[in-house]
């Protein structure tokens, strides 16, 4: 009988009033690790985010490490301040994505568009010699000669005593040299049609023509201004687009040589096809000891293209570059209808030796 009793369960203890009595086997779950699943809305918000942010981070991360990559960053460092745009949004994206990761990349990749799209050129500095001349320079690029009939209406009314014209078939030549034959009767060019030719005209006497080897023509002279020999270079190369970034770069940095065997005071004006934002553009300043005019005056955002069609000018590729023989006294731009480019004016001082 013992035997029997020992084989029966012992009942249960009653449970305490109040306690809840379990049902089925007890488990254990183990506490969740890492950042909780993303809901389908925080989900498409942090894609969205990484999206917009990919684009800002390797263009700054081009400008930050001064190289102009290649196609299509090349192109979108022209962009580079507009970037700061889908960079913010991006920032928006995440923090409602509740990414903490993702935030922090965002805030960083912004805060590197902020950066890099600081002024990033010298200013010009400040001559302390006696002034010798005072010079207004225009630079413009009248697109195929179609701009030609606004800018000699702006030569007419500015009166500059040096104009670089990029584009300048020609037909425009030809206008240009006539209308001007009593205030700019001295002129280097490079006689061609279509984007080819280009013209310097000077009121002061020009010797030593040269030509840069290019596509496009860049003729180049030495001045005779208030018995200072002034070297004067057009500057107009290839623009970067998809399949011509190398040609782009190799013209660009025949520009820079250009300017690296200057022996005295220079300018170079024209149309770039470049912004402070690409590394090939900075290597002409460099090698020339160079600052762009525009720079001086706080205006080198100045946008200059494209001057027409849908889109607002959001890019600033015409620049006048002056050695450090020369004051800025003003820098303008101006509209020239028939043209996708702005000119850009400057008021200079040329000034000699302490």
């Amino acid at each position: 009988m013992d035997r029997v009793l020992a084989a029966v369960p012992a009942p249960e203890p009653a449970p305490e009033p109040g306690a809840v009595r379990p049902h089925g086997p007890l488990t254990s779950t183990p506490p969740a690790s890492g950042p909780p699943p993303l809901r389908p809305r925080h989900r498409f918000a942090a894609w969205a985010a990484g999206l917009l942010l990919a684009g800002p981070a390797v263009v700054a991360g081009s400008r930050l490490l001064d190289t102009d990559a290649t196609t299509p960053v090349t192109q979108f460092l022209s962009l580079l301040p507009w970037l700061a745009v889908p960079a913010g949004l991006g920032l928006v994206l995440a923090a409602a994505a509740r990414r903490r990761a993702l935030s922090l990349a965002a805030v960083v990749v912004l805060g590197a568009v902020a950066w890099s799209s600081l002024p990033s050129t010298p200013r010009a500095a400040v001559p302390h010699g006696p002034p010798l001349a005072r010079v207004r320079v225009i630079a413009s690029n009248v697109e195929f000669g179609q701009g030609t009939e606004a800018l000699a209406g702006l030569v007419r009314r500015e009166r500059p005593q040096l104009v670089f014209v990029s584009e300048c078939d020609r037909a425009c030549q030809n206008t240009l040299t006539t209308a001007f034959a009593d205030e700019l009767p001295h002129y280097a060019a490079v006689e061609a049609d279509g984007s080819v030719g280009s013209v310097v005209l000077s009121s002061f006497p020009l010797r030593d023509w040269r030509e840069i080897p290019a596509t496009m023509g860049m003729p180049g002279a030495t001045a005779d201004i208030a018995g200072v020999p002034v070297d004067l270079q057009l500057a107009h190369p290839m623009p970067p687009i998809p399949g011509q970034v190398p040609l782009w770069k190799r013209e660009l940095g025949r520009v820079a040589d250009v300017a690296a065997r200057r022996t005295g005071p220079a300018l170079v004006a024209g149309d770039f096809n470049a912004s402070q934002d690409h590394a090939a553009f900075r290597d002409v300043l460099t090698a020339g000891h160079l600052s762009d005019a525009a720079r001086s005056t706080g205006a080198s955002r100045t946008p200059t293209w494209p001057a027409e069609g849908p889109l607002p000018p959001f890019v600033q590729i015409d620049h006048v570059l002056v050695s450090d023989d020369f004051g800025v006294r003003d820098v303008r731009f101006l509209d020239v209808a028939g043209s996708d480019h702005r000119a850009v004016l400057a008021d200079l001082d040329l000034r000699g030796e302490r």
